[in-house]
């Protein structure tokens, strides 16, 4: 997330400003207490974001569609500077789903009203032609959604946000999101991905060339490019199985290291059925059987390479092998498998 530089304003003073403005319900003090914050952002202390997340997220239910969700971007900014997400997520999550509602009804609405290519969503406020097409509160949902799904990332790299989500929640969020992927055509990838995040989730590895199997352990991991370079240190690395053996570099930027490295793919990532399970997809695309996630390495059939790292640069991945299955173990996972196409 970034800041500019707008002058020297102390980051707490312009916080203590937006929270006298919103008790007051004084739009225009809201504003300019907002454009005093971004700009002292870059220079407040660290202690001054801690204090400020929290403070900041609890003021977003009592304020305007545009200035709550510009306050969630600076309240996700907290948190990746070290604020309490714990403190912060629940706000964030109750002005994403406000968003999404809103936002579908934007769709179906533009739909109803004669279709035609969805607006843009970029800084410029909407058109007025499109506010009496749609209404104020749908277009600011769909307007300002890219702003939720910012802040609500921010809030989902951390893990325990993540394992406190509940199941229910991140049901009707998913269920929410779809809904208005399906209506307006995009993808809203990063916090589809992010809502998506598995934590300390069972995964069992079948290696078909060699027989062998594997009980491992995955969390945080933001997309099956890291996921296959994490399994390839893990085995092949490890020395158990055959293939390219990750360097330590390509492995640290899957974890928690800055940057992408050149890497190269060791299996074809496979379900029971014998689909393919696409690097580009996420580990929740990995079928559960008898409560764990199953997955099958076939040979590559083709050199593979892509940058190794971290789809989500703040959000730290761990894939954790805990032991070799014993042959029999093995063998009768294998046979719940369909052949190799």
């Amino acid at each position: 997330m970034i800041f500019g530089r707008r002058g020297r304003e102390r980051f707490l003073e312009a916080v203590t400003g937006l929270e006298a403005a919103v008790r007051e319900r004084d739009g225009q003090a809201a504003q300019h207490a907002i454009q005093q914050m971004y700009g002292g952002f870059d220079e407040a202390a660290d202690h001054e974001l801690l204090a400020a997340g929290p403070r900041l997220a609890a003021l977003l239910p009592e304020m305007p569609d545009g200035p709550r969700a510009m306050t969630a971007v600076a309240v996700g900014a907290c948190v990746e500077r070290g604020a309490d997400a714990t403190q912060c997520a629940g706000y964030v999550f109750d002005g994403l789903a406000g968003a999404l509602g809103a936002a579908g009804e934007f769709c179906e609405r533009w739909e109803a009203t004669g279709g035609g290519d969805l607006p843009d969503h970029d800084s410029r406020d909407p058109e007025p032609e499109v506010l009496e097409r749609v209404g104020q509160a749908a277009t600011a949902g769909w307007w300002l959604l890219p702003r939720w799904e910012m802040a609500t990332v921010a809030m989902l790299n951390r893990p325990e946000v993540r394992t406190g989500l509940g199941s229910g929640l991140r049901t009707r969020l998913l269920e929410a999101l779809r809904a208005v992927q399906e209506l307006s055509g995009h993808d809203f990838k990063c916090l589809h991905y992010a809502l998506l995040v598995l934590d300390d989730e069972p995964l069992v590895a079948l290696h078909r060339p060699t027989g062998t199997g594997y009980a491992l352990r995955m969390t945080g991991i933001g997309d099956n490019f890291q996921l296959h370079t994490l399994l390839a240190d893990a085995l092949v690395g490890g020395g158990h199985v055959p293939g390219h053996a990750p360097s330590a570099q390509e492995t640290a930027v899957c974890r928690d290291a800055p940057g992408q490295v050149p890497t190269t793919g060791s299996f074809n990532l496979v379900t029971p059925d014998g689909d393919w399970v696409w690097n580009e997809g996420t580990p929740s695309d990995i079928p559960v059987v008898d409560g764990v996630r199953l997955l099958v390495l076939d040979p590559p059939p083709y050199q593979r390479g892509w940058p190794a790292g971290r789809f989500f640069p703040g959000m730290t991945g761990a894939l954790v092998l805990e032991r070799v299955l014993d042959q029999n173990e093995t063998r009768g996972w294998l046979e719940r498998c369909a052949p190799a196409k």
